[in-house]
């Protein structure tokens, strides 16, 4: 896949860790210059040092924040080919009646909110020659789970943005699709585990068995570098006739 993305610029949101961290350099290593953007500046830093890239302080729930991150796009690069909504939350987790409203709140601003306006901002980039969006959604964008609904709300939402986007500009020769990863190994998982194995008492090492690696038929996490293989062939021109799709990346889980 070296070389797949040359000439290609790319921002990723939510580009510090995780998964985020892997596609800026996955990308990278595939040939495109990548703008990576979180909200902290270290993160971002470190990633974007690493591969040669830009880093660009963003808070994906603010529009003048965006504006401000696909300037910097313009001005570093003079085009946008990819775009990666990839910056996230996982939110409260919490029954219904116990719901904190604010952190409803803050998991649809950034989870949904946050997509849109980077949608927004980089369109009329994109517009130009083409290219694609690939907005993260989740396994639980399209199954819903107890104490998690409102991740599970945002991320189903991305699926709607999603298909809504690519019929809108497919005439433009922009592709836009989601991710539903599974469970991701990784420092986000750990702290969803921590807090249900509160929550429920039970030992976090019985919960990974029970909801997640013993329940997939290929017995395992997802690592964020496969969840990243998936977006590379999203951002490639192997995918030309691929919009409007939603794409489990989640090792088969029952």
């Amino acid at each position: 896949m070296t070389g797949i993305l040359d000439g290609k610029v790319a921002v990723v949101t939510g580009g510090g860790s995780g998964i985020g961290e892997a596609i800026a350099r996955m990308f990278a290593g595939s040939g495109a210059k990548v703008v990576v953007s979180g909200r902290r500046p270290e993160p971002i830093e470190r990633v974007a040092a690493d591969i040669s890239g830009l880093a660009v302080t963003a808070d994906v729930a603010s529009e003048d924040s965006v504006k401000a991150l696909f300037k910097a796009c313009e001005d570093a690069h003079g085009r946008l080919d990819v775009l990666v909504s990839n910056a996230g939350i996982t939110g409260p987790v919490a029954n219904a009646e116990d719901m904190d409203m604010a952190e409803w709140d803050e998991t649809m601003a950034i989870n949904v909110r946050g997509v849109i306006l980077c949608a927004k901002h980089a369109v009329p980039m994109l517009k130009r020659q083409g290219g694609s969006i690939i907005n993260m959604s989740s396994r639980m964008g399209l199954k819903g789970y107890p104490m998690r609904s409102p991740y599970a709300a945002s991320k189903f939402a991305v699926i709607g943005i999603t298909q809504s986007i690519a019929f809108e500009v497919g005439a433009d020769g922009i592709r836009c699709n989601a991710l539903c990863p599974g469970a991701v190994h990784g420092e986000l998982m750990e702290r969803v585990i921590a807090s249900r194995s509160k929550k429920e008492g039970r030992p976090a090492e019985d919960i990974i068995k029970e909801s997640y690696t013993d329940t997939a038929a290929l017995g395992k996490w997802v690592e964020p570098e496969e969840v990243a293989s998936a977006a590379l062939f999203l951002a490639s021109d192997a995918a030309s006739a691929i919009t409007g799709e939603s794409i489990l990346v989640d090792c088969g889980r029952a």
